[in-house]
This record gives structure tokens, C-alpha cells and sequence, in this order.
């Protein structure tokens, strides 16, 4: 009868195992380059040869643009302390920049880093990207947004989960194509999305990425921050206060 009684509850635990069980990609590091090691990594977009990155904290947070071969920082605006930024998207001409709790993107200038005007919305602000038609954007939740790209608004929202689970903590993206690539909070996974349906399709351990000097002694340097390069096909990843950016490709099987 224990026996018996106990099969339910193995059937069980193996359910939720297999509930979490998607495809697994392998990451290939093509090459690596100097990281702004203060640099509170947040978003990452890459366009037309050329790298910008938003980094958070109160009263350190800055839109810039990174030299792609060195890392050498470009050019750089500040945002008020008030203002902990977030993820990035380019827009055609435009930066839009979200802010964490205080509901304010901010629309720049690519090319001048003029802020040309803000947007505002309700909720948490993590990660964005943009498609070419419309942005998605993520608060911490497991719920995923599509936004106007011209005025912000709330097109449609979708459940972001994972083997039939929610997933939160979904953080920096990359729009590719039909998919979503993102960060998981806390965590070395990549996570490839389905960005109709909102489901994972397949996952990336980086946690054989390893910075110069090592990872930062520092409960907050993780991995995030990630960008496509269309024409080579490859991603561009680091971590909060990571001194090392890193070039790569991700693979399909383990």
C-alpha cells in the first residue's frame, strides 16, 4: 500500500521535472574585449557596426556608445539620479531607454544623444527590443508586452513560460527574427523565446563565461546584457561590472 500510495506522488515530481526540460544550445565564444568594469550593464543594442549600452543605479545610470572592436566608451549622456535605467532599444533614428520603478522612457537621437521626448507607463521597466514593427518589453513578471513603438501603448500581452511554467525575471533582450533572446535574472541562462506564443524554446548555460581577472567579487555582477549582430550572426553578452565583453554564437545541442 506505501508503495502504491508513494507512485502518485514520484508521477508527480517527474511531471514537474519534465516541465522545466527544453532543448539546450551550446555557446561558442568567438572573441572577447575590455568591459567597462563600472558599467552597471542593463541593455545592450548593436546596429549598423556600432554598440550602445544603458547602465543603471541611482545616480549612475547613462546611455553610451561602445567602440564594438575595443570597448572603448565613445560618448556618454547622464541621466538625473533619480532615474535607475534599463533596457535599451533602437527605433529607426532612435534610443529609447526604459527606467526601472519610475515609468519614464526616454526617446534619444542615435546619432546626437538628444533626448527628443519620454514616454510613460505603469509598470516596472526591465528589459526591451524592437522588432522593426513593434517593441517588447518585459517588468519582472512572467508577462511580456508589445508595445507601439510610437506612442507606447500596450498592443497585446502574452505569458512568458517555460516548459508550461511561468518564467520571471526575464531581463535584457535581443529581437531575432521570430524569437526573442533574453536574460534570466540571477541566473547564467539564456533563454530563446517565442515571441508570438511566449513560450521557451530552447535555453544557454554561459556559465563558462569567465571574465578577465574572474568573475566580480560582487552579489550584483551578473550576467546581463545582450546584443545581435545580424550580419555575423553573433551575440554580443556581458555582466554587470564585468570588465570583459564577450563575441559569440550559439549552437544547436549541448
Amino acid at each position: 500500500m506505501a508503495r502504491l500510495l508513494a507512485l502518485p506522488v514520484l508521477l508527480a515530481l517527474l511531471s514537474i521535472g519534465c516541465a522545466h526540460a527544453v532543448p539546450a544550445e551550446r555557446l561558442e565564444v568567438i572573441r572577447t574585449f575590455p568591459h567597462d568594469p563600472e558599467a552597471y550593464t542593463q541593455g545592450l543594442v548593436y546596429y549598423d557596426g556600432r554598440l550602445f549600452e544603458s547602465t543603471g543605479l541611482h545616480g549612475e545610470s547613462t546611455l553610451r556608445e561602445l567602440d564594438p572592436r575595443t570597448g572603448e566608451v565613445i560618448r556618454t549622456v547622464a541621466l538625473d539620479d533619480e532615474y535607475f535605467a534599463e533596457g535599451l532599444a533602437r527605433v529607426d533614428s532612435s534610443l529609447v531607454q526604459l527606467t526601472w520603478t519610475e515609468g519614464t522612457a526616454f526617446v534619444y537621437d542615435l546619432e546626437s544623444f538628444e533626448l527628443l521626448s519620454t514616454f510613460e507607463y505603469d509598470t516596472e521597466g526591465w528589459g526591451l527590443c524592437h522588432d522593426g514593427e513593434a517593441l517588447y518589453m518585459t517588468d519582472g513578471s512572467a508577462t511580456l508586452y508589445r508595445r507601439d513603438p510610437r506612442t507606447f501603448a500596450v498592443l497585446d500581452t502574452r505569458r512568458i513560460t517555460r516548459g508550461g511554467r511561468a518564467l520571471s525575471g526575464v531581463n535584457d533582450l535581443a529581437c531575432v527574427d521570430s524569437d526573442l533572446y533574453a536574460n534570466v535574472l540571477d541566473t547564467d541562462i539564456i533563454v530563446r523565446i517565442d515571441k508570438e506564443a511566449g513560450e521557451v524554446l530552447s535555453q544557454i548555460d554561459a556559465s563558462g563565461l569567465v571574465p578577465d581577472g574572474g568573475r566580480p567579487d560582487h552579489d550584483q555582477a551578473v550576467l546581463n546584457g545582450i546584443a545581435f549582430d545580424p550580419e555575423a550572426e553573433t551575440f554580443f553578452l556581458t555582466g554587470k561590472l564585468w570588465p570583459t565583453m564577450f563575441e559569440v554564437r550559439f549552437h544547436p545541442g549541448r
